[in-house]
């Protein structure tokens, strides 16, 4: 059951507790991770703001409760994502993850940062290790077991956090997730729906990996406790990030990959580090959008559409909300999006993406001139432009400093490899998918990728994570992400319209219907339930394949006017707090 709970019951206004102005100096403290880079440069501001309310969105009710009593205790925006990130780890193992990676973007006094944790290929890894002989690639190898995984980037990220932003102690952050694992939490009936779903369905494909030896025993409304990875988690709590990439658990990880023909050795794991980057911004209307650079693509796509919907609606009056014209415009420039993506967007260490020129006002004239509003584009003629799991996991925090944390998670699909290291307990991901097995062959999203996100070893595997939030003279307005593979990109874009320019409320952000569309399959938009079935059928007689399916599972929260909102898409186990 949704629960959300807000104390005082109405919302109050901004308070300003600190009148002195202060000089926003940039953090030259020596931080025991390579290459941290300075990010964005902070907004000029003369005071410092104290809001009268916190706000959480979380995927599941004990990431929640943990993230409030961080809060509480006096720590910040981050130090609440560290701790709810490792509840997760514990609580959410279809996504929530100590094996897989992911980003997290920071608004902390004033100043923008963003932590990349996404995973990267092993050193051995090689472009065509998903070819077989015929050069083809192999069904199935790069999605579920042990060759599917990445190495893991998840406790670098959250301690290269709480190094340069925590306030609270690392072990105190640790003890939640610990104590959820070793003393157990009540599962709920979604999560054991999902578990049981889940082996029948290994078992159907005939895929052989460990997963039913560790979850079989999670019932609903009973207590299921996962002792090996208590144990992973205090040695991490104990011991920081050497806690899971040096000593015991890289031995245990090293030894199990070794024994069973896996590529993740204790030198990939040694080698592993997060990094923090420059988050992207762009002006919008009035606001400044922070979003996510690569290796996520979705920050680019998100800005694309966002101003060419713009440039196509200026002048115009506006579009009615999910109707036939605004999901057709939405889905044209879809196309556009998504062919730049999969010809331009990797990692930026190994590939220099044209980022500043994708964005460029004048790139998104001249790609908007293409649109057609009253017709399909032809999907193999839509080029790219310049010249030259679903199940994901996401988080939304805001302290009462005004400070916010947009993170998101995954391990790729539902319980990622299927794989669950033994003797450490945690699955591991499968997020060599997310690479480009083949140029020109879809992964399983349907994203077509090519050289640039082709396998080599230390490389990390484009994203369409998105974790993005939205300001107004140098205050955050809106905090927003979703799981949902490259519906990702759209539930992210969408959730932004809704609150500015539709004025809704963070319930109905999250709650009303949705819909997707990419390059590939061709012609088809994925919808909500919810959607007119006159527009459904007005699209199909324009030559559109309508799929219906739920995708995400959204957290935001929305400060409008002083007020703040939040909410968690009902749909899933979430829950949103404001207090």
């Amino acid at each position: 059951m949704r629960i959300t709970e807000t104390t005082p019951k109405t919302f109050m206004g901004y308070v300003f507790s600190l009148l002195m102005s202060i000089c926003l100096m940039a953090c030259t403290e020596q931080i025991d991770e390579a290459k941290v880079t300075q990010v964005v440069p902070p907004l000029p501001i003369s005071t410092v703001t104290v809001l009268k309310q916190a706000a959480l969105a979380m995927p599941d009710s004990y990431s929640a409760d943990v993230a409030k009593d961080i809060l509480q205790k006096g720590g910040n925006a981050v130090d609440a994502a560290i701790a709810a990130q490792f509840v997760l780890a514990v609580t959410l193992p279809e996504a929530g993850n100590i094996g897989g990676g992911g980003f997290m973007m920071i608004y902390k006094d004033k100043k923008s940062d963003f932590i990349d944790y996404r995973e990267q290929a092993p050193l051995s890894a090689h472009r065509d290790m998903y070819l077989g002989e015929d050069g083809e690639v192999i069904p199935n190898q790069s999605v579920i077991g042990i060759l599917s995984s990445g190495v893991p980037g998840t406790v670098a990220g959250m301690w290269l956090a709480h190094k340069k932003h925590g306030s609270l102690p690392w072990k105190e952050l640790l003890q939640p997730a610990f104590n959820l694992a070793e003393e157990g939490f009540k599962v709920h009936p979604k999560l054991a729906k999902s578990i049981e779903m889940y082996i029948t369905s290994l078992e159907k494909r005939g895929f052989a990996v460990n997963f039913e030896n560790y979850f079989a025993d999670a019932k609903a409304n009973e207590i299921f406790q996962q002792l090996e990875l208590a144990d992973t988690l205090k040695r991490i709590r104990d011991q920081g990030r050497d806690g899971f990439y040096k000593g015991q658990t890289a031995k245990i990880i090293s030894d199990f990959m070794r024994q069973e023909n896996g590529l993740v050795t204790e030198q990939d794991l040694l080698s592993y580090e997060a990094k923090s980057r420059q988050p992207i911004t762009a002006k919008w209307r009035g606001y400044q959008l922070l979003t996510s650079p690569p290796p996520s693509s979705g920050g680019i796509a998100i800005i694309q559409w966002l101003k060419m919907y713009d440039l196509m609606t200026r002048d115009q009056e506006k579009l009615t909300h999910n109707s036939a014209a605004y999901m057709h415009l939405l889905a044209e420039i879809g196309k556009r999006v998504f062919a730049d993506r999969a010809e331009y967007l990797g990692d930026p260490d190994f590939v220099k993406v044209p980022v500043d020129s994708l964005i460029t006002d004048e790139y998104i004239a001249m790609r908007s001139q293409t649109v057609l509003k009253d017709g399909i584009s032809v999907t193999e003629l839509v080029k790219p432009g310049l010249k030259e799991s679903e199940e994901t996991t996401h988080f939304s925090v805001m302290d009462k400093w005004g400070n916010a944390v947009s993170n998101t998670t995954t391990i790729n699909l539902g319980y990622g490899s299927g794989v669950v290291v033994e003797g450490a307990g945690f699955l591991l991901n499968d997020e060599m998918d997310d690479f480009s097995s083949k140029p020109g062959v879809a992964n399983v999203f349907g994203a077509v990728g090519g050289q640039a996100n082709e396998i080599q070893p230390k490389k990390r595997m484009l994203s369409s994570m998105t974790p993005s939030m939205v300001l107004k003279d140098g205050e955050v307005t809106f905090v927003t992400g979703s799981p949902g593979g490259t519906t990702i990109i759209s539930s992210v874009y969408l959730s932004i319209l809704h609150a500015l320019e539709f004025s809704m409320s963070a319930e109905d952000v999250v709650n009303k219907p949705r819909f997707h569309h990419q390059l590939l399959p061709k012609d088809v938009i994925r919808h909500h339930n919810g959607i007119d079935p006159a527009v459904i059928s007005e699209l199909e007689q324009m030559g559109y394949t309508m799929s219906n399916g739920h995708f995400g599972d959204m957290q935001v929260i929305l400060n409008k006017d002083g007020k703040i909102d939040a909410a968690s898409e009902i749909t899933g186990r979430g829950k949103s707090i404001v207090f």
